[in-house]
């Protein structure tokens, strides 16, 4: 088939690498380089690098509901679009441009989890189970119907990140699956139940801030929702520190306290029970375990951690 990818993040990468392999890719469509890193320099998308080592056009529009994307797009005559966390809504005349229209690998199983973070958010809700779809896209956030889905079970000690690998390259495998079906016709799809449906938005800055005022297991589930960005943290007389690889204890304390170093880490009490952080980064240093960490700055039994800043 002839297709236009649109993408951005390193999720999308191993869809385009199946699609490309199996189809012609005519386009492909990312997000603007964005500044990054200390020094503020531009960094392209990694789908954007991906196509370019592939040799394939990129395109990074700023605006999408100026038309100028649609009629390029159209001339180009594409079967079908194949969208995989561009990150952006596309209008209806972008949506009508594919002769077999366009189709989304959502990191959810929809309707839950609709939006920009399913796979962020089913971790720190304690799902225990989530999955990928591969749905019709219409103009409602994620709200088409469903092509295929498959499932995958979220592990006690799995963060955002590595989840991310797993269903990426499950949905790569879903998407080549369903592509000939959609090409031939034989494709079922599946109405949505809208009223069963969450969402899951943009994960902000504030969403990494741990509150050790509810249960260990739910203090985990956050901190390991949040990882890679924006981090799990808490507060140090009022300076930032980063928290890894949280585990599940069954000491008790005042919320928030810190109870020393065990074995799997900073134990720090939470309402039901406590968590043990086995790695630690402090304000402008490297992430490292958590020994090494309270070797050079002790962090006191006793200590209370503050909520927010």
């Amino acid at each position: 088939m002839r297709v236009v990818f649109f993408g951005s993040p390193a999720f999308a990468l191993p869809s385009l690498q199946a699609v490309a392999r199996e189809h012609q890719v005519l386009a492909v469509v990312s997000q603007p380089d964005r500044p990054a890193g200390r020094g503020k320099k531009l960094q392209p998308p990694p789908v954007k690098e991906l196509a370019l080592q592939l040799g394939l056009p990129v395109e990074q529009p700023t605006k999408l509901r100026d038309g100028v994307l649609a009629k390029a797009l159209s001339a180009l005559q594409p079967d079908i679009f194949v969208v995989v966390a561009y990150g952006r809504i596309l209008p209806p005349d972008l949506l009508a441009v594919p002769r077999l229209g366009p189709w989304n690998v959502h990191a959810s199983l929809l309707p839950k989890y609709r939006g920009a973070a399913p796979i962020q958010w089913a971790v720190i809700r304690g799902e225990s189970k989530t999955g990928v779809c591969v749905m019709r896209m219409e103009e409602g956030l994620d709200t088409g119907p469903v092509a295929a889905s498959v499932e995958e079970t979220i592990r006690d000690d799995d963060t955002a990140g590595v989840l991310a690998g797993r269903l990426a390259s499950m949905g790569s495998e879903l998407l080549v699956a369903t592509l000939p079906r959609i090409e031939d016709g034989s494709v079922v799809l599946t109405t949505q139940d809208h009223a069963g449906a969450t969402l899951a938005p943009l994960m902000k800055k504030e969403d990494g801030f741990l509150d050790f005022g509810v249960s260990a297991r739910a203090v985990s589930a956050q901190a390991r929702g949040v990882d890679p960005w924006p981090g799990a943290t808490v507060f140090l007389a009022g300076e930032p520190v980063k928290v890894f690889c949280p585990q599940v204890v069954g000491a008790q304390g005042t919320p928030g306290e810190v109870q020393g170093l065990v074995p799997q880490g900073l134990l720090v009490a939470c309402a039901d029970g406590a968590v043990a952080f086995a790695e630690l980064q402090m304000p402008g240093r490297k992430r490292m375990p958590a020994a090494a960490v309270l070797a050079g700055h002790p962090i006191p039994a006793g200590t209370l951690l503050a909520v927010g800043h």
